[in-house]
């Protein structure tokens, strides 16, 4: 995802005030708090606002995905190697002239391995933490003018006409 097609906070806070608009000029319902909103109008600005949210969201999910796959591959790969390395030195220890030889050599192939797995794996996880993080701050910043809007929609709603006795 480029940043040109990710939707910028500016465009999601345009449709939050699209929708806060549509509902503030909403018609009142007689003897009623309520209001009577366009469905057709404020389903698509909802579609819109849901269109703009998920590529985050996704994004994150399949970063999630891909480092969980990239964990697995790359364990996998440790494991070949693992066991290329055994077999190797068990191959080499078949040759007493060169034994020692093949211990090191098998297990610096595993320490090498182990640490290149450990050191890709914190770096998925490096890298899927700062997205998330991001993420987390776009969505804070989010409910709080979310939670704002509403705070001023509700000051603004007229108290209920008096019910005749």
């Amino acid at each position: 995802m480029t940043d040109e097609t990710a939707p910028d906070v500016g465009e999601l806070f345009d449709l939050i005030d699209r929708i806060e608009t549509s509902v503030r000029d909403a018609k009142p319902i007689p003897l009623s708090g309520s209001v009577r909103v366009e469905r057709e109008e404020f389903l698509d600005l909802m579609a819109q606002l849901r269109a703009a949210l998920p590529e985050e969201l996704r994004a994150a999910r399949w970063m999630v995905r891909e480092r969980e796959a990239f964990i697995a591959r790359t364990n996998e790969k440790a494991k070949a190697i693992v066991e290329r390395a055994r077999k190797q030195a068990e191959e080499m220890v078949a040759e007493s002239t060169i034994l020692a030889e093949a211990v090191e050599e098998a297990n610096a192939l595993v320490r090498r391995a182990e640490g290149d797995a450990r050191r890709i794996r914190l770096e998925a996880e490096d890298t899927a933490e700062r997205d998330l993080e991001q993420l987390e701050v776009l969505f804070t910043n989010l409910i709080k003018q979310v939670r704002a809007a509403r705070a001023e929609f509700h000051q603004a709603r007229p108290a209920p006409p008096p019910v005749p006795e």
